[in-house]
């Protein structure tokens, strides 16, 4: 079943695909890449070109379709939708990004250059938080440099790709070029375990990541995990306070907290600066509206928060509260127990707000993935930047100041792999890579724009030399 989280309605019902499923699509992938790889990349790219006519065409139905599987609001939705077109904007210039490098006169009378090749099948093992755009930092990239796809999208959420491939059969792209296969671990492993997958892609959590990462090291393929995020935001005394609050409370309530970009953590450099904070910023979360996204009374308001995706979920962000209680932490500000009207099966989780936190609760070092922000306190930058450094965690960090000299010691010295300065989702723009640091990625290459064609392509260095006739 496919539930809707704002009700509890089930709106579809999902394939749990077999071993064997998946390794048909797998086959069909690698019988269509002979072809595929030779197709000229010009003419690879005009596929992508038709298909970002069709998902500009049909992006309130795209954008409606994923509101309702996931629960976020239609701003945030019709965000996602225009960063996984974007993605597709970046790959169609793949003519330019594949290119290689040529050097004239190597040595004497040689020459040589590196050519970039495509590889064969990929795969991808998608998460429930962003439908439509996780995929697009991958799979058009994989078709543009002359690889076959094969991805399964989370099978909480698996409506809104189903759509998508729709448009994308409408493209006339040859078969078995992309393959969409639904279903749960089942279908992971045997993209694993598949020797004709030459890499996988997969957003999750760090756990799992790992997992991903040793099977597939295991088996010699290529690899991306992007996992867990604890996002920290600091707070200097000369930040515009009030802007920052703004910016803070999307960044901690969007998507009901469940983006690896979501900050969790407010660290504030100064007592009297940590006092204020708490108040504006509990003030200001009592204003977030938590409802059902789809609820016309509210759908276009702009800081609409839906559901959580599950009651598993649900229970697990409970879980945490109780935890955050019961270590010490100052819960300001309880999100539990909030009632919707006509959404009484749904999984809502109002804004929660702890104060009093410090380093090593659980409720700072766990990622919680749900409405729950910790406010911390310190008293100078160093010892703000030691905290984002102890953790685990390195996805993303920001600061707010209006100091240049803040601003530079942070994004040098910070150990996140996006950095924000008065920006509380440093989410890069779709032609830089995208990706974390430590827990939070286990691979060498991100994802999205030019940095990504190094996963799908393997150099072939040329050394030639004629002589004379």
């Amino acid at each position: 079943d496919v539930e809707n989280p704002s009700t509890g309605q089930v709106i579809s019902r999902v394939p749990l695909s077999t071993e064997a499923e998946t390794n048909r699509a797998i086959e069909s992938a690698h019988a269509a890449y002979q072809a595929w790889s030779r197709t000229p990349v010009s003419r690879r790219a005009q596929y992508l070109y038709d298909l970002l006519g069709l998902l500009k065409e049909n992006e309130k139905q795209i954008t409606l379709t994923l509101v309702e599987e996931m629960g976020k609001s239609i701003p945030d939705a019709y965000a996602e939708t225009k960063r996984a077109i974007e993605n597709l904007e970046v790959a169609c210039g793949m003519p330019v990004l594949q290119q290689g490098e040529k050097l004239v006169g190597a040595a004497d009378g040689i020459d040589a250059e590196v050519i970039r090749q495509p590889m064969g099948v990929f795969a991808l093992i998608a998460p429930f938080n962003f439908p439509a755009m996780v995929p697009f930092w991958f799979f058009p990239y994989a078709l543009a440099t002359g690889n076959t796809y094969v991805m399964k999208p989370s099978e909480l959420v698996p409506n809104t790709m189903r759509l998508i491939t729709e448009y994308i059969d409408r493209t006339g792209l040859p078969a078995g070029v992309f393959n969409l296969v639904n279903g749960d671990k089942t279908v992971a492993d045997a993209f694993m375990a598949n020797p004709l997958v030459q890499g996988v892609s997969v957003v999750g959590s760090s756990r799992v990541c790992k997992i991903v990462a040793s099977k597939c090291a295991s088996e010699g393929k290529r690899f991306q995990a992007m996992g867990g995020a604890k996002n920290h935001l600091v707070v200097m005394p000369d930040a515009n306070l009030d802007k920052a609050i703004q910016n803070m409370i999307t960044s901690c309530y969007g998507c009901a907290g469940q983006r690896c970009m979501a900050a969790s953590v407010i660290v504030c450099v100064g007592e009297d600066l940590y006092w204020n904070v708490c108040d504006k910023f509990i003030a200001a979360s009592r204003e977030v509206i938590t409802a059902n996204p789809l609820d016309p009374k509210v759908a276009y308001e702009p800081m609409v928060m839906g559901p959580v995706i599950s009651a598993k979920s649900k229970q697990f962000i409970l879980d945490m509260i109780k935890t955050g209680i019961e270590e010490g932490a100052t819960l300001a500000l309880d999100g539990r127990g909030l009632a919707i009207d006509g959404c009484e099966n749904g999984y809502f989780i109002g804004p929660t707000v702890f104060t009093d936190v410090k380093p090593g609760m659980a409720i700072h070092s766990t990622e919680v993935f749900g409405p729950v922000v910790s406010i911390m306190q310190v008293d100078t930058l160093d010892e703000a930047i030691g905290v984002i450094n102890a953790h685990q965690y390195g996805n993303g960090a920001s600061i707010y100041t209006q100091s240049g000299h803040y601003a530079r010691k942070f994004k040098l010295e910070a150990n996140a792999g996006m950095i924000g300065v008065n920006v509380g989702i440093p989410a890069p723009v779709a032609y830089l890579p995208f990706g974390g640091m430590k827990a939070s990625l286990l691979s060498d290459i991100k994802a999205q724009g030019k940095a990504v064609v190094n996963f799908f392509t393997q150099d072939k260095i040329v050394t030639e030399r004629f002589f004379d006739e």
